[in-house]
């Protein structure tokens, strides 16, 4: 499937801006199953600087600084990719997820692909004994790595609700946890946190997901969204495999990505410093539209 993917991020100030610096994470990955055929991204003010990176993780960071005063930073990135995921194993065939704890510990590689990275603690998924114990019901003894991780992603999307108004981006995840309720990174940090908790890697990852309209409803412009899920590492064989707990959906053709993290710090789309007075307001839209 070729996606054409336009994300606008603007923010509008109450007063204006003299300048600012900030790091984009708006560029699709390549490799996983998909290919970038275009990507670019427009800034309106033109940056006095702008320098091109790529992190550690593999991520395509774009960071600029803008000079000139401004009342409104408006960041157009528009992508076209091409996505053919190879369906995951069946989960009954993955290592068990004892096997799969005992391999990350001994991996000797620490590149980006490394599972040792994502073992640990990090500042916005700590280590939780709630989300531990909520997560190891999922996981009796022997069970496989991929069908356990099926599992906790099936009962987190039946046991949360999807709720744009429960969480804030800054909300702890023992918050959201306990009010059982958030969107997208909530519902990932959890996830996260609870394999984690039993030493089971797994990543964050943002990017797009294609959303189907009925049958007999036009698709509507700017209704896709920023979206993020998981991926679990399930041993050496399998790899790094993808679960979205919002959706209970195995990662396929109707996801692209952007950027994996440890958590949504690593990986968010926009951030960075400015000196303003007032308020300020941002809107985001984003369109995945299928071409091929």
């Amino acid at each position: 499937m070729i996606y054409d993917i336009r994300h606008i991020t603007s923010y509008s100030y109450e007063s204006p801006v003299n300048s600012a610096i900030c790091s984009l994470r708006l560029s699709p990955r390549e490799g996983g199953g998909q290919h970038v055929v275009d990507s670019g991204i427009e800034i309106a003010p033109v940056p006095a600087t702008r320098r091109e990176r790529i992190d550690f993780f593999g991520n395509t960071v774009t960071t600029i600084v803008v000079e000139e005063a401004h009342r409104e930073l408006r960041v157009t990135s528009l992508s076209r990719v091409d996505v053919h995921r190879e369906q995951q194993p069946h989960a009954e065939l993955t290592p068990t997820w004892e096997d799969t704890r005992q391999t990350a510990t001994m991996f000797t590689a620490l590149d980006s692909r490394s599972p040792a990275h994502h073992i640990f603690p990090t500042r916005l998924v700590p280590l939780y004994a709630p989300a531990t114990d909520y997560a190891a019901a999922s996981f009796a003894q022997g069970r496989p790595i991929l069908s356990g991780a099926i599992d906790l992603m099936q009962r987190i999307h039946k046991d949360f609700r999807y709720d744009p108004k429960a969480t804030l981006i800054s909300t702890p995840l023992s918050d959201a946890f306990e009010a059982r309720g958030g969107v997208c990174q909530d519902f990932a940090h959890i996830m996260i946190a609870g394999l984690r908790g039993l030493g089971l890697p797994a990543c964050y990852v943002s990017g797009y997901i294609r959303t189907v309209q009925p049958e007999g409803k036009p698709r509507l412009e700017g209704a896709d969204a920023s979206h993020a899920w998981v991926r679990v590492w399930c041993g050496e064989g399998a790899g790094w495999l993808g679960l979205d707990p919002t959706n209970a959906l195995q990662v396929n053709d109707d996801f692209v990505e952007v950027a994996i993290g440890r958590d949504y710090s690593d990986v968010a789309p926009l951030d960075g410093v400015i000196l303003i007075s007032g308020k300020q307001t941002l809107k985001v839209s984003v369109d995945v539209k299928p071409v091929g």
